[in-house]
């Protein structure tokens, strides 16, 4: 289908941006009229169709997941839980938490002995984004080690470790208790926080990822999930398309490819609720 065709037999540009949570249709006219929307690269004028399918909307640069049926879950991602779609050796799954349909997939990972949020959905290219290095979206770590970490450890973790795949990035690390670190970072090499803290001298006894970008619930118990809502959709959006700071490191070697691993590794909300 041509550009013309999809201007004339196309969904209103405005009535889709509504359907993503931009506002009401008069607000998401405006939206237009003001020239801070992009179909396809090109600024769009009122009344524009869109194909929802194939075309690419963007509002202040930044793109918007705008096909129909599209679902984000936030689920608490229990221990003893794989991150993946299937297990060859029948262990549970995080798509078993969450409604068999819409079908979704993780984005990212979380080891089998970790815990906390992780997010799944149907949207690839929200997903891309979130998993691309180049982004390098922030996710946030309750860590508790054995020990008590010097502050010459607190130091390397904070300017980068030398890891078997190469030096991190930085990462923000502030203590919390005794024992108990909050670290975040922007890269998602497999098993990632558990390998720093062990080249410092301080293995992980226990992991809780507790943001990933904009987003938390510290209500969420484990095994519970819930929907986002299309503001807090759009916020993961907006992370996700600012790039890396320049000058900061991106990952190197095995670990770095495509950041899909994670790190380490209504409002519904139910336990494996379908």
């Amino acid at each position: 289908m041509n550009a013309g065709a999809t201007q004339r037999s196309g969904e209103r540009l405005q009535k889709v941006l509504a359907r993503a949570g931009l506002g009401s249709r008069r607000a998401c006219d405006e939206l237009i009229a003001a020239g801070r929307v992009t179909v396809n690269g090109e600024r769009a004028s009122p009344g524009r169709r869109v194909d929802v399918e194939r075309d690419s909307v963007a509002v202040d640069g930044v793109p918007l997941g705008v096909r129909p049926g599209t679902v984000t879950y936030l689920l608490h991602k229990p221990t003893g839980v794989v991150t993946t779609a299937s297990d060859p050796q029948g262990r549970p799954t995080v798509v078993d938490l969450v409604p068999a349909e819409p079908r979704v997939f993780p984005v990212g990972r979380l080891d089998l002995d970790s815990e906390g949020l992780l997010l799944l959905t149907n949207d690839g290219d929200l997903a891309h984004r979130l998993t691309h290095p180049r982004f390098g979206v922030a996710k946030e770590y309750l860590v508790h080690v054995e020990g008590s970490p010097t502050r010459a450890a607190l130091r390397r973790l904070r300017e980068g470790v030398d890891l078997d795949d190469g030096p991190t990035a930085p990462a923000t690390v502030a203590v919390v208790g005794p024992g108990l670190l909050r670290i975040t970072i922007h890269e998602g090499r497999n098993r990632q926080v558990r390998r720093m803290c062990e080249a410092v001298g301080h293995p992980v006894r226990r992991l809780v990822r507790t943001r990933i970008g904009p987003v938390t619930d510290r209500r969420l118990r484990p095994g519970e999930w819930r929907v986002l809502d299309p503001a807090e959709v759009r916020a993961l959006e907006r992370a996700a398309a600012a790039e890396r700071p320049a000058g900061r490191p991106e990952s190197s070697g095995r670990g770095s490819r495509g950041g899909a691993r994670g790190g380490d590794g209504g409002r519904g909300r139910g336990r494996g609720r379908r």
